[in-house]
């Protein structure tokens, strides 16, 4: 089981934010509280369950293991990373 991060590209509120998925909901959480995020910053999106970290959070999370994936490099696997996030969406919650 593996937790991921992808490339911190998206421009929000100043800052540059990556995006944190897992393979399961249980770890994806677990690595947050590990971050210090907050449960109420959980993404549960239809386009992919996920936590967004700034930028300067991102290496935290790398030196904590999760794996860094690259939109660029890492095409297939961010693809399969996204696909295991949409399936995770829960429309009942």
């Amino acid at each position: 089981m593996t937790v991921y991060i992808d490339d911190a590209v998206h421009p929000w509120r100043d800052e540059r934010w990556a995006h944190l998925m897992a393979d399961t909901l249980p770890e994806l959480h677990a690595m947050a509280a590990q971050l210090g995020i907050p449960r109420r910053a959980f993404q549960n999106r239809r386009s992919g369950a996920h936590y967004d970290v700034p930028a300067p959070m991102r290496e935290r999370a790398i030196a904590l293991g999760a794996r860094a994936i690259s939109r660029h490099t890492d095409r297939e696997l961010l693809k399969a990373v996204i696909a295991n996030a949409r399936a995770q969406y829960d429309a009942t919650a």
